[in-house]
């Protein structure tokens, strides 16, 4: 049976290619997911452990730069005392923060989050272990600054240039004094390194005399863990010590697990496009088996039990697994060159080291693509052996049994019944139990649609006929009659391109539904012409709302600082803000009371705090401050709850007095004759021209928040490409075949006068009609998922309503369309070249 079923596979390479290609691309996918992550896993790995391999012990501090009583780091005499201890070879002290640097054209390099400031520590012989220079030296001056070389690079720096540095206040100009290299964290990310002179950066990022993380390297000999139990005594309470080699494998850990979330995303993606692909190799093989009935019946006859032949089947399936699997692999460790490649070209780095290919990724890459396409096998296999040997005179195509049929729909219905009661059951729940119940109400109304759909084939087929032969005549009503006439093929074909779409639709109608709620807040909420944050997502420092406010045209300005304090033992989220202009850049609804209130030293509070707290309009809080002191709020004013707007809101001029530093995320600014290039350009000069900070007019503030929901979706799109792909080959596959089948009817057709012009055509429209009758299919389950997901957190997402992507769904039907005539190209051009003597006499 072995030599059988090889003799059939080499019989059959061109019928079995479009099966090899699905296997492959799923392969490919799971197998390049597993060798990247491995890959990434390593390299991250080894460069953790080379950054720590001079570093004995590692100290942090976690001071509260706003508690007085503590503490803000570690001083110069903590660090004098680790420096003096036995064992010890060299203590450097650290402080970071955020540094942007600017490129000639006043550009901010690299990625914002991770560009970073820090200081040159230089032991002995005046250099610093973590840096290593390849032109000039380290700053030693307060004017001068050290720069990784890629940024660099980037900004067309050399030695001695002056370059424009932004921290959290005004811009400023150093003297570049050296460029260096390092396995930075942040440099590696994409972003940019700035060194200073240590008094200049602990007055940027911490206190003069502390730092906020110390590396103490070991002298030859010395035990790591003896220092650790020296050094431990000599800290603050708010400061740990960690050997070097726990801080490395702790680093391990994180980008172990790190990689384990985005490993475990795109193995669910891979597991789409295989399961996508069952459908294809299913059909292959149950054509194959049709195509062969009078062979196997035979081979029935001559003796071969049913076991063999089912074996045989099996057997066939395995050898094309095998071959795609192995084709897969390869294909898999390419992708993972070029996602690596990939990576390097949107600025984000990753570290030298080898491909690593364990065992792993290997036996999944031929486990997987061996026992799919074995168990998709399975069913045609099973039905191959029940032919009887009486069979090998009869018709090819057995048609099924009403039994079967009767059993096939019935559990169809359940399956789908049990399903949709399911997803309305989790849209009516809600919550995450709600979303629990959706998808296993979606797996269950899933499977029971692909089982339903040859049923279903006939009437939605049936809709379209009359446009067919109104349209193309002949060709279009041989088309029609051609897609039902084999309805269990036809549906399995539209069954993998309705899967595809009925996540693409469900992902699309639910983006769209909340981008489109996002954006209703955005516009409904703020009355700003403008937003002005730093481009790390940090704060902003005080000078920057002290420019703003005397900037030429502005009109209002109030910032959204980040205020908390204590109410009667509990604390409480509170923005400070500008009394009378908060209300002309923010819609403040009040209920009760008055917002001008604010500038006496009152507070407002939002509908559902004041409810839950039982505060109300003239009552007298008693707080405590961030800085310890006591005193009494009077509530002023009662307001509706906003998403743009905290809880509490006080006036800058209550809260500032006890802050160390305000933190001021935003600032939302109103100019005079609303948004214009002059208005924008005089913000930003008033800023100084900072690269580091973003002035955003509406339509960046509505991308802002709406633009991660488009990003996401573009995301899931090309994610699930592959198993659309695979989808279109199942149909190539099955009109390739279905010519084969066909051969002498088509002939016959030409005989009669069908021209080689409809004979392609009707080969076209019946691509078309399957494919259009999946995206159908596919698109009413999802936009009916997309709902039933978006019920389930409608209450956390004001103005919330459902919206229907009729643009995107008719782009979905457009595209299948367009699917079904490339997907006919060649089964189209086999038909039409098919000489009609050799085509008539074919059996």
């Amino acid at each position: 049976m072995f030599r059988t079923a090889l003799r059939n596979v080499l019989a059959h390479k061109a019928r079995l290619l479009m099966t090899v290609l699905a296997v492959m691309l799923g392969v490919a996918f799971v197998s390049g997911t597993l060798v990247f992550a491995d890959t990434l896993s390593n390299a991250f790995r080894n460069q953790s452990a080379k950054s720590y391999d001079d570093v004995a012990v590692a100290v942090t501090s976690y001071a509260d730069e706003n508690d007085a009583e503590q503490e803000p780091g570690i001083s110069e005499k903590t660090l004098g005392k680790v420096a003096a201890l036995d064992g010890v070879a060299a203590a450097h002290g650290r402080v970071d923060g955020f540094a942007g640097v600017a490129d000639p054209d006043g550009k901010l390099i690299g990625v914002g989050w991770s560009n970073k400031g820090s200081n040159f520590a230089p032991g002995k012989g005046g250099k610093d272990p973590a840096y290593t220079f390849t032109e000039g030296a380290g700053p030693a001056q307060d004017d001068q600054i050290a720069l990784d070389a890629d940024s660099a690079a980037k900004g067309r720096y050399a030695v001695g240039d002056r370059v424009r540095v932004a921290t959290n206040g005004p811009v400023k100009e150093y003297t570049l004094s050296g460029v260096f290299t390092t396995r930075d964290g942040a440099v590696n990310a994409g972003g940019s390194l700035v060194l200073f002179d240590t008094d200049v950066a602990q007055k940027l990022y911490l206190k003069p005399g502390y730092y906020r993380d110390v590396t103490v390297t070991a002298a030859p000999g010395a035990d790591d863990a003896r220092i650790l139990d020296a050094v431990e005594p000599l800290l603050p309470e708010n400061a740990e010590a960690q050997t070097g080699q726990a801080l490395a494998d702790k680093q391990a850990a994180d980008i172990e697990e790190g990689l384990g979330a985005l490993k475990q995303v795109l193995l669910g993606f891979a597991g789409i496009a295989l399961f996508v692909g069952v459908f294809l190799i299913s059909n292959t093989f149950t054509m194959l088996v049709a195509q062969r009935t009078r062979e196997l019946a035979l081979m029935r006859a001559v003796g071969a039990s049913r076991r063999q032949i089912t074996r045989s089947v099996l057997i066939e399936a395995a050898i094309v697994g095998a071959v795609a699997s192995a084709v897969g692999f390869v294909l898999g460790i390419g992708l993972t060159m070029g996602l690596r490649s990939g990576m390097a070209a949107f600025g984000m780095k990753v570290p030298d080291g080898p491909l690593v290919i364990s065992a792993t990724p290997v036996i999944a890459a031929f486990a997987v693509g061996v026992l799919v396409t074995m168990f998709a096998a399975w069913l045609p296999g099973r039905r191959a052996a029940k032919i009887p040997p009486v069979a090998a005179m009869g018709s090819v195509h057995a048609a099924a049994s009403t039994k079967s049929l009767v059993l096939r729909n019935s559990v169809g219905s359940v399956l789908t019944g049990l399903g949709a009661g399911g997803i309305v059951w989790g849209a009516s729940a809600g919550g995450d139990t709600g979303r629990m119940l959706i998808a296993g109400g979606a797996f269950l109304a899933l499977i029971g649609v692909i089982v339903l759909i040859p049923q279903l084939s006939r009437p939605v087929i049936a809709l379209l006929r009359p446009l067919l032969v109104g349209v193309f005549s002949v060709a279009g009503k041989l088309a029609g009659r051609n897609a039902v006439r084999n309805p269990r093929r036809t549906g399995a074909t539209a069954s993998a391109l309705a899967i595809g779409l009925t996540l693409v639709t469900g992902l699309s109608v639910l983006g769209v539904t909340v981008g489109r709620a996002v954006d209703k807040m955005t516009t409904d909420n703020i009355k700003a012409d403008y937003m002005v944050t730093m481009a790390n997502g940090g704060a902003l420092d005080q000078s920057a709302l002290t420019a703003l406010e005397k900037a030429p045209g502005v009109s209002a300005v109030s910032p959204q600082q980040a205020v908390y304090f204590e109410v009667k033992g509990d604390f409480a989220s509170a923005s400070a803000v500008t009394p009378g202009d908060i209300g002309k850049v923010l819609n403040v609804e009040v209920v009760k009371g008055s917002l001008d209130t604010l500038a006496k030293g009152g507070i407002a509070v939002a509908e559902k705090t004041a409810t839950k707290k039982g505060w109300k309009v003239g009552d007298s809080l008693p707080v405590t401050f961030n800085d310890k002191k006591k005193g009494s709020l009077e509530v002023g004013a009662v307001f509706k709850d906003s998403e743009f707007l905290s809880p509490v809101l006080v006036s800058t001029e209550v809260a500032n007095p006890h802050e160390v530093k305000p933190y001021i995320p935003e600032i939302f600014v109103k100019t005079d004759g609303g948004q214009s290039a002059a208005n924008e350009k005089a913000l930003i000069d008033a800023l100084g021209d900072n690269p580091a900070i973003a002035v955003m007019d509406r339509q960046d503030i509505r991308d802002q928040f709406g633009g991660m929901i488009n990003t996401l979706l573009n995301i899931m799109y090309g994610l699930l490409a592959m198993a659309l792909i695979i989808a279109v080959l199942g149909v190539v596959n099955t009109l390739a075949m279905s010519v084969f089948e066909r051969q002498q009817e088509i002939g016959m057709l030409r005989a009669i006068g069908l021209d080689r012009r409809r004979v392609k055509r009707m080969v076209r429209l019946e691509a078309v009609v399957i494919s259009v009758f999946g995206a159908v299919v596919g698109i009413g389950l999802g936009s009916f998922l997309g709902w039933a997901i978006g019920e389930t957190f409608r209450d956390k997402i004001p103005g919330y309503a459902l919206v229907l992507p009729w643009d995107r769904i008719g782009l979905f039907l457009v595209l299948a369309g367009l699917v079904g005539v490339l997907a006919a190209m060649w089964p189209a051009r086999s038909a039409a070249r098919l000489n009609m003597l050799t085509a008539i006499k074919t059996e």
